[in-house]
């Protein structure tokens, strides 16, 4: 097992990825901006390092980041999620210098970060996929050619893409003739590769996806699957386990699936293969994340597998702790988000000082976070605060339970989506189970949310703005910085 692990993250997933070391007796090393300096993750680490410069940069300097591994005897950098969980040249980088990258390998991620790579693979293992394109496309002809061949609506997204970022939707050909530029703009800005493809856009599917869990002696599970499908721009607000819709032998089938996925690209760590599916309960592959997810609380909750631990272990060469025929489903489990943004205003972030604090208790409720009375929540990162997971033996009882616990949080000083929520929770369509990626926008009146129509461009547009600059220290390893950092 690891001596030492660097977690090259911050916030709720630096603060996750600490306990579970903790509880397997591995030692830890924070890096953290100047503004993350006095938070929680920092405070909980056996050792926290500034890495610079700005708020951003430091934690995307592959580097610095390697450096101080090194220099402070780490043997194992965790990732977390986002940043640079999913970039195959810090995996490589890891690898080139006696580092493990608790993670799937290079190979994995670069196969797997490529759309359009991901869909041919898929294709080949017998995952169903979208219909689609298999290759970029070069030009708006092209792109009209196809979508006259399969059917309006469309989705043009950036092959490159990740995290809910160069989606466009067309439901015609003026809208295609509008959106495909900006898609391929978005794409260059915000993943340094303009290539774009399109696929049929699917109306109203449930968004499911299946956790995986693998290990380097060819082990490969699934921990069932979460519903992911009350979204905003993309995004995801709430996550559930097990889905409403899917019954024993269609999650059967979607489990295989993921694990020949995952086998497909000889996958050895813990991520996530996400489907689409749609009315007929038609199940096609959309993307797999590989990584830890911001949701895999409500997994661990409802097979009592800690998703983090099993990582490490992975990582470190040992066995799964549980096979297949080992893992069971028990009750139901909710996730919410806690962001720091106004429903009322499309969802805008909204930073400040939290003045006051109180966190939700009590039998079966369960608080993720790195916040506290007296926190600022700064401007430059994603604006999740925490998330609120409970788990109980049946859907009305989770229900119940999670606006209970939307209840009792306390979050003063900046607007929170806690309000929003609560609405969902008390909504007769949610509790009926009857949702869709449409959710949202068809609820807007009832769940007093403004439109998101006229200040989506503007968010997306700062958005990428944002990920170009962050984009300026990850450039590749070259040569000479490769043998200065292997000669430390």
């Amino acid at each position: 097992m690891f001596k030492k692990v660097l977690i090259a993250n911050r916030g709720e997933i630096a603060l996750r990825i600490i306990r579970a070391c903790k509880e397997l007796s591995i030692r830890t090393l924070a890096i953290h901006s100047e503004v993350d300096a006095a938070t929680l993750f920092v405070k909980n680490a056996d050792e926290a390092c500034l890495v610079g410069p700005g708020p951003i940069e430091g934690y995307l300097n592959i580097y610095r980041i390697i450096d101080l591994a090194k220099q402070k005897g780490a043997d194992a950098i965790h990732p977390g999620y986002g940043f640079l969980a999913e970039n195959a040249e810090f995996a490589q980088a890891c690898q080139d210098n006696n580092l493990t990258f608790i993670g799937p390998s290079p190979k994995a991620i670069r196969m797997m970060g490529d759309k359009i790579a991901a869909r041919k693979i898929m294709k080949k293992a017998g995952v169903p996929i979208v219909p689609g394109l298999m290759a970029p496309i070069q030009s708006l002809g092209d792109a009209e050619g196809f979508a006259n061949k399969i059917g309006y609506p469309v989705m043009l997204k950036a092959s490159a893409g990740g995290g809910g970022r160069g989606l466009r939707v067309c439901n015609n050909r003026d809208e295609l003739k509008k959106f495909f530029q900006i898609v391929r703009s978005e794409a260059k800005i915000a993943f340094g590769k303009d290539a774009v493809f399109m696929e049929k856009f699917l109306l109203s599917p449930h968004h499911i996806e299946i956790q995986i869990l693998a290990d380097k002696h060819g082990n490969v599970t699934h921990l069932g699957e979460r519903d992911c499908s009350i979204q905003r721009r993309h995004q995801k607000l709430i996550e559930i386990a097990p889905s409403l819709m899917l019954d024993d032998a269609l999650r059967e089938e979607m489990g295989r699936a993921a694990v020949r996925a995952a086998s497909a690209v000889n996958y050895d760590s813990a991520g996530t293969v996400e489907f689409l599916v749609d009315a007929n309960r038609n199940f096609y592959f959309l993307e797999m994340n590989t990584r830890i997810q911001v949701e895999h609380t409500v997994t661990e909750e409802v097979t009592g597998i800690d998703i983090v631990k099993e990582m490490i272990r992975a990582a470190a060469g040992q066995r799964l702790s549980q096979l297949q025929d080992e893992i069971f489903l028990r009750g139901y489990a909710i996730e919410c988000r806690i962001n720091a943004e106004d429903p009322q205003q499309q969802f805008v972030p909204t930073p400040g000082e939290i003045t006051s604090y109180y966190s939700p208790g009590g039998f079966g409720i369960r608080i993720d976070g790195n916040i506290y009375k007296g926190y600022v929540v700064p401007p430059y990162y994603d604006s999740l605060l925490a998330k609120v997971t409970v788990r109980a033996m049946s859907w009305s009882g989770a229900v119940q339970r999670m606006h209970r616990a939307l209840d009792e949080y306390v979050i003063r000083g900046v607007k929170t989506t806690i309000p929003f929520l609560k609405q969902v929770m008390q909504d007769p369509d949610f509790e009926k189970g009857r949702f869709d990626t449409s959710y949202i926008d068809s609820h807007l009146e009832k769940l007093n949310i403004a439109s998101a129509e006229n200040g989506m461009d503007k968010v997306i547009a700062i958005a990428a703005v944002i990920a170009a600059h962050s984009r300026k220290e990850t450039r590749p390893l070259g040569k000479e910085r490769r043998k200065k950092s292997q000669g430390r």
